[in-house]
């Protein structure tokens, strides 16, 4: 199994990167995730994805050019922890979808809570 990328930002390239595996998303998580993306590169720079690990889980990631003196490492650390806590539902869900309509597994008791809380 293999890691799958959910969407990404790239501020050397001013773009935003929406895997269309996930179009069935709601428009209002998609946009969501794009905002979040998109204010993370201006903020401190380089590249920023959002991908589901081997096990399904969502993780964080940031990238940069080594000969880019602009971009702020500590920053990056504390945005991505600012974001983990602030959307930490959001990401939670979107585990949740992953699981479900991508991996195929059985959602348990605690999992439909969760979904349950979602709305989705």
């Amino acid at each position: 199994m293999s890691e799958t990328v959910l969407c990404a930002a790239n501020s050397y390239e001013k773009k935003f990167y929406m895997n269309p595996d996930f179009e069935s998303l709601p428009e209002s998580i998609r946009q969501e995730l794009q905002i979040m993306c998109v204010l993370y590169t201006e903020d401190v720079g380089g590249v920023f994805l959002v991908v589901y690990n081997e096990n399904g889980n969502l993780e964080l990631r940031v990238e940069h050019e080594e000969t880019d003196f602009a971009f702020d490492e500590i920053g990056s650390v504390l945005k991505i922890k600012e974001l983990q806590n602030t959307k930490r539902e959001l990401f939670e869900a979107l585990e949740l979808y992953y699981r479900v309509f991508c991996l195929g597994e059985t959602p348990d008791a605690e999992l439909e809570a969760k979904a349950a809380e979602a709305k989705w």
